[in-house]
């Protein structure tokens, strides 16, 4: 591809190209992610980027991570010394600790301490029967019947509200497990508006619509399955790391009374340091070890180019973490037909800050899903305009459904089809499930996409790994797959050369997993770069100079550093306005 064409691109003009869809094979990284990381940390030491600082008596609410879990001796030191430990992560080897900040410089010098973190604020990531026909899902179910039935999914969020969706043939609630993980109030429904949504993307059955005229269906993927409610976000859409990490311990701990299998998390938070250090995402691997999915949105800064990166590097945690399935979104078109759909210009491309990992994993429909309405929710209150109801209807009918856009939409469709194949064989590994969906992803995007938001402003994607990753969820092709994951399945590693500038596929090496093999010459990304090159075990990712350009370019240095930090607070993970056109 010449210069003109590449700058054409930059002014938002689209050559009228398509792009042949080829094979990658990826090869072994050589050293470790945790030694990378421990270089990236600089003066700081065990301390995180954003902690505080250890210099006053003000109170501070930090996660420490051990080397060896403390005993009750060390516990009580930590409290002669004036901190209140609130929480215990034997998972993770961590602790939730309330102490003066001053008493961080003393942990630091302790030898069992591995890392602490402040405990970061986490916010939500956000035509029902294209979107199920645009992932082959209406095929799946009479091809093969399934609908989750005896699966349990652990929807970690704002709560989920008892509805008529999420019940069974005989009345029963299949929300069979509530527990609130929100300081200071226990109460498990759902006052946000967001976790009940996303709990009928998965496994709604569309009773609420029985009998009305709703335009189109407004069952889930699974609408057989079993809700685990573990609730960690106020009616505000905030919640904590710690109160994540308590709630993914707990779906560990109830793997097996529940048969919980997947664990849909439509939320997340900026990065802040490597995925080895970042107590989220140690919470999600245990997770994934413990033979659970970890379906994760990837967050919605596609469009952020307030460091001149075009939307690119902007997964959030834990999204950023290799081992787990991260979530990109695509507008359906209104259609249901997946041929003519896009790319969401919101969807959050990689690869990851810092540790540079290909995410996200796969796309799926995330723009204008409707799904279950919670009344006189905060999401229901201030956006009536979204309410969905019957075309027709007598006076004093009510809408039972209620459309959002997002990544936090996209991730309860893959969790649903995950649930699907678990049903089908319920032997399989989350890797065997993550490698299935990836290589059964539908590839067959263009380059280039144009998308408008509500206000008409416009914006223009090109398509790659970083913004769409394996393809397009296919749950058809997913049951119908056979192969089988012999190794860890961790998204591969992006590596620039920095006397070249070429940027090529690394698999990824982690601490707790070992070196990820299983895709050697799998058809896994299926990608012919975007400047034409194709990817195989020698060859670059984006040619001669990566997709920001030369190394002028602001985005350049971002995405290739490794101290960056976005912005100055978390963004929610659902967008704040009605999708885009």
């Amino acid at each position: 591809m010449t210069n003109q064409v590449k700058q054409a691109i930059y002014r938002g003009l689209r050559p009228a190209t398509a792009v042949a869809l080829l094979f990658v094979m990826v090869i072994a990284v050589t050293g470790s992610a945790a030694a990378k990381a421990g270089n990236l940390m600089g003066n700081r030491g065990k301390l995180a980027v954003d902690a505080p600082t250890p210099n006053s008596n003000a109170q501070v609410s930090v996660i420490v991570q051990f080397k060896t879990m403390p005993g009750s001796s060390q516990y009580s030191k930590f409290t002669r010394q004036g901190a209140n430990v609130q929480s215990k992560f034997t998972g993770i080897r961590a602790v939730k600790m309330r102490l003066p900040a001053a008493l961080i410089a003393k942990l630091q010098q302790d030898g069992n301490v591995l890392y602490i973190t402040p405990d970061r604020p986490v916010h939500l990531t956000n035509d029902n029967e294209n979107y199920e026909a645009a992932v082959m899902a209406d095929v799946a179910s009479a091809q093969y019947g399934f609908d989750g039935t005896g699966v349990g999914v652990a929807v970690i969020d704002s709560g989920v509200s008892d509805n008529v969706d999420l019940h069974n043939a005989s009345g029963a609630s299949r929300i069979v497990y509530s527990e609130s993980f929100v300081a200071g109030d226990a109460t498990t429904a759902d006052g946000y508006g967001h976790g009940t949504h996303v709990a009928g993307i998965i496994g709604g059955n569309g009773s609420a619509a029985n009998g009305k005229n709703y335009a189109l269906k407004m069952a889930g993927m699974a609408p057989g399955v079993n809700i685990i409610n573990l609730r960690v976000l106020d009616a505000t859409g905030a919640g904590t790391d710690s109160q994540v990490i308590a709630a993914i311990q707990r779906a560990v701990q109830l793997k097996s009374q529940y048969n919980i299998r997947v664990i849909n998390l439509s939320l997340g938070r900026q990065v802040f340091e490597s995925y080895t250090l970042d107590p989220l995402c140690q919470a999600v691997e245990q997770a994934w070890q413990a033979g659970i999915v970890v379906v994760v949105a990837a967050g919605n800064n596609g469009r952020d180019n307030s460091h001149g990166t075009r939307g690119y590097a902007t997964i959030g945690a834990p999204g950023n973490d290799p081992a787990v399935v991260t979530v990109g979104a695509t507008r359906t078109m209104d259609t249901a037909s997946r041929v003519d759909d896009a790319h969401a210009s919101y969807s959050s491309k990689g690869p990851t800050l810092i540790d540079h990992i290909v995410k996200p994993d796969l796309v799926a429909p995330g723009n204008r899903i409707a799904s279950i309405r919670v009344k006189g929710s905060t999401l229901d209150t201030e956006y009536p305009s979204l309410e969905v109801g019957p075309t027709t209807c007598s006076t004093g009918c009510t809408a039972s459904y209620f459309r959002l856009s997002g990544t936090s939409m996209a991730t309860p469709v893959v969790s649903g089809a995950v649930a699907l194949m678990l049903q089908e064989d319920g032997t399989l590994t989350p890797d065997t499930v993550k490698a299935r969906m990836m290589k059964t992803a539908w590839k067959g995007f263009g380059l280039y996409s144009r998308a408008f938001d509500i206000y008409n402003n416009e914006y223009d994607d090109q398509y790659d790994l970083f913004s769409y990753g394996a393809g397009y969820l296919d749950v058809e092709a997913a049951l119908s797959s056979t192969d089988v994951a012999n190794a860890p399945a961790l998204s591969p590693t992006a590596v620039r050369d920095p006397a070249t500038g070429l940027v090529r596929l690394q698999n990824t090496t982690s601490p707790l997993f070992g070196t990820s093999v299983v895709w050697g010459t799998s058809v896994v990304w299926g990608n012919t770069v975007v400047w034409g090159n194709t990817i195989d075990a020698s060859s670059v990712v984006w040619g001669a100079s990566v997709v920001w350009g030369n190394s002028l370019d602001t985005g350049y240095s971002v995405v290739w550093g490794t101290s960056v930090v976005w912005g100055n607070s978390i963004e929610a993970f659902s967008v704040d306005q009605d999708g885009e056109n």
